[in-house]
């Protein structure tokens, strides 16, 4: 389904996406970040927040992180402003780049079996559909900020993975 090699080029391009999303919002000031939008996650630091919360669960589960602070029904609240949010952005997204380019592909087979609090039960799933998950969700959470910084009157930058830069 999926390999290493892919594992690798989504954490790069999870990374500079995050880097264009990280820089907007740090241009904006704290009111604009922490305004209602109608959003799912409300805000714009609500929606990156659970985000970040979404991939620190996920890697908890993929890589031994300390799981989130703050149970899922408090994803939009994980990091207290945009700044909080960005160290702890930077940081995690180093992170998710260093465990793929740790993985080999016997680390995508098997099943990972957790307790999820959303579906309030144990789940067992294909590792590699997991994965696919974990980078699908950001790329989902990513289009709805850059709706909303769109809106803004913000042009965040390119999205397409073929304009991604060279390593």
């Amino acid at each position: 389904m999926i390999s290493a090699a892919y594992c690798r080029e989504m954490a790069r391009y999870n990374a500079w996406q995050n880097t264009g999303l990280r820089e907007a919002m740090l241009a904006l000031p704290e009111r604009e970040v922490t305004a209602e939008r109608g959003a799912f996650f409300g805000s714009l630091l609500g929606t990156a927040n659970h985000l970040l919360w979404g991939d620190t669960m996920w890697m908890s589960r993929f890589d031994g992180w300390a799981p989130p602070s703050v149970p899922g029904k408090e994803s939009a609240a994980f990091m207290a402003d945009a700044q909080s949010w960005a160290a702890a952005r930077l940081e995690a997204d180093a992170r998710i780049g260093a465990w793929a380019v740790g993985l080999g592909e016997a680390d995508l087979a098997g099943t990972l079996t957790w307790y999820s609090g959303a579906a309030g039960r144990e789940l067992s799933k294909s590792r590699a559909v997991c994965i696919v998950q974990f980078f699908n969700h950001q790329t989902h959470h990513r289009g709805q900020i850059h709706k909303m910084l769109t809106e803004l009157g913000h042009r965040p930058g390119d999205t397409d993975f073929f304009l991604m830069p060279d390593p």
